[in-house]
């Protein structure tokens, strides 16, 4: 069966990947060599590799996704990940985006505010031996400051607005990147800071799962 994974990986990147202009040699390696499967419970590992977010089982309250091969990818390769970056994983769900970030990065802070998620996330990762990655329980919309500054943070889930918090967690000349709007009105964005200011750019659509949490805050009217 693994056998039958590893030529499956092999096929998600030349079909998935590569045909969508992910050309970045470290993000492609890394895609073949993390374990998509491991970071899926047994009855869903033979989804591990369609092109479509996953719905990842035993969450409360909203549903949770594992997001699409593609996009993840294009995300990474649009935020720049250097071999000695720190990178903020905001939504980390069963781990599988600490796992390639940790094979693109120096250090990753993998956030999840689902305890079931995080711990699934922490097992899994310390079982494969992804050992730059520490796995922090919270909310999502709030990062995590106690390790922050961040030269990269990523957004695993399309959402409403983008927080200050997030923002703000950025070190000088740090990147981040996510999905504003919902569906086809999806658009992936790169916000980098400089001279202490975040400002973002429309990179390309991208249609994928929401993540909860990040509606923008209703402001009354007259």
């Amino acid at each position: 069966m693994s056998a039958d994974f590893s030529a499956r990986r092999v096929k998600m990147v030349d079909g998935q990947l590569r045909t969508t202009d992910v050309t970045n040699a470290p993000i492609l390696d890394a895609f073949l060599a993390v374990p998509r499967e491991a970071f899926l419970p047994a009855s869903q590992s033979d989804l591990a590799y369609i092109d479509e977010d996953i719905r990842l089982s035993g969450v409360a309250g909203e549903p949770r996704y594992m997001m699409e091969p593609s996009p993840l990818a294009k995300l990474l390769q649009l935020a720049g990940i250097g071999s000695e970056d720190r990178v903020l994983d905001v939504g980390c769900g069963s781990g599988y985006s600490a796992a390639i970030l940790s094979r693109l990065a120096r250090a990753v802070t993998a956030l999840e505010s689902d305890s079931g998620l995080a711990e699934t996330a922490r097992t899994t990762l310390a079982s494969l031996g992804y050992d730059n990655v520490t796995v922090v329980e919270g909310a999502l919309r709030d990062g995590y400051a106690q390790n922050a500054p961040y030269n990269v943070i990523l957004i695993g889930g399309s959402v409403e607005e983008v927080p200050q918090a997030l923002l703000d967690q950025l070190a000088e000349g740090g990147r981040l990147v996510a999905v504003e709007g919902h569906g086809n009105a999806g658009v992936a964005r790169l916000f980098l800071k400089t001279t202490g200011i975040a400002t973002g750019r429309r990179a390309f659509n991208a249609a994928i799962k929401p993540l909860p949490g990040f509606e923008r805050v209703r402001v009354f009217e007259f």
